[in-house]
């Protein structure tokens, strides 16, 4: 049994694969809120153009860019997570930034601590569960870090910004290439310190065919929520429209009522076999009305989550009942 399975934070892929891609989500929040940075690196392995890359998100500006590198500025090691890019380095403890190109110049460090790690089994490698282990996954979801403090500054374009006392976030992809249509939500910006929210509606391709597949958690007081499909949870879109998505997830003993109040998009890139050639909208600065309330109807908690990650590909609407 191959044991990177059980470290889905570590790279799963080899550089000699073709049409593959692997990439990193590193979120970070100051801690008042007014500036959220997203850097993802990873690798886009297709025939005629295999490449290492960077994409940085300002949440502030709306402002996205893609930076390339040669694939031998691509190295990992197999025992953790550490990714270098370039001159930059991503582990699971902090991130050491030292980018330059035509529009971006961002330096500095942030450290990571109190990592909240999302919980794994013999049976359940991740938040797939039982799926980690099909070889023939399109596209392939981990989460790394549910929730960390930061400390530390960024120099980003000369501009100083202080991440102490701020929050993070990380998860990953790896795979072929994106679904081909799916909700994705994510905040772990709530008034309770530690309180953080996933949620992930795809299209799955499965043996010809397809099916609509869930993966969610909220974690509060300690105790992770979990709802997926190979659980036998459930969801239903209540409502759709340009300013809100709402949505119900249950469970056998809870129910999330989850509200989106949709904000700015940014443009990023996104993988199609192995290539980072699909345009996608995804907004970090949404908000998150959530709900929580036990098999009997008593409400657990309430909480509204800020700087939310959110992307809607609108074709998912296309398999969903509104």
């Amino acid at each position: 049994m191959c044991t990177r399975l059980y470290k889905p934070e570590v790279f799963q892929g080899s550089l000699n694969r073709k049409n593959y891609f692997e990439g990193w989500y590193f979120k970070q929040v100051t801690r008042d809120l007014s500036h959220t940075f997203s850097f993802i690196p990873g690798v886009s392995l297709v025939e005629n153009d295999p490449h290492a890359f960077i994409q940085i998100m300002d949440g502030s500006t709306g402002k996205t860019e893609y930076i390339r590198y040669p694939l031998d500025k691509f190295s990992w090691q197999k025992k953790g997570l550490f990714v270098k890019v370039g001159s930059s380095v991503f582990t699971r403890s902090g991130i050491w930034l030292d980018i330059e190109s035509e529009s971006s110049n961002v330096k500095g460090k942030i450290d990571f601590s109190n990592i909240i790690r999302y919980p794994k089994s013999v049976f359940s490698p991740g938040i797939m569960g039982w799926y980690s282990f099909v070889p023939f996954m399109e596209c392939n979801h981990g989460i790394v870090s549910v929730n960390h403090d930061l400390t530390g500054e960024l120099s980003i374009n000369n501009n100083v910004f202080s991440f102490n006392g701020g929050k993070g976030y990380v998860e990953k992809d790896w795979g072929v290439s994106f679904p081909e249509a799916w909700i994705w939500i994510q905040s772990n910006n709530f008034k309770e310190h530690d309180t953080s929210f996933m949620l992930s509606i795809a299209k799955i391709p499965w043996m010809g065919k397809f099916f609509i597949g869930l993966i969610s958690f909220l974690y509060i007081k300690k105790h992770f929520y979990l709802y997926n499909t190979y659980s036998k949870s459930v969801f239903s879109i209540t409502g759709n429209n340009k300013d809100t998505l709402e949505i119900i997830l249950t469970n056998r003993t809870s129910e999330l009522k989850i509200k989106v109040i949709k904000n700015s998009f940014c443009d990023l890139k996104a993988p199609v076999a192995g290539e980072m050639s699909r345009r996608i909208k995804e907004s970090i600065d949404s908000e998150v009305h959530i709900q929580l309330f036990d098999r009997n109807g008593n409400r657990e908690y309430e909480g509204t989550g800020k700087n939310v990650g959110l992307e809607i590909i609108e074709e998912i609407f296309e398999y969903i009942r509104v």
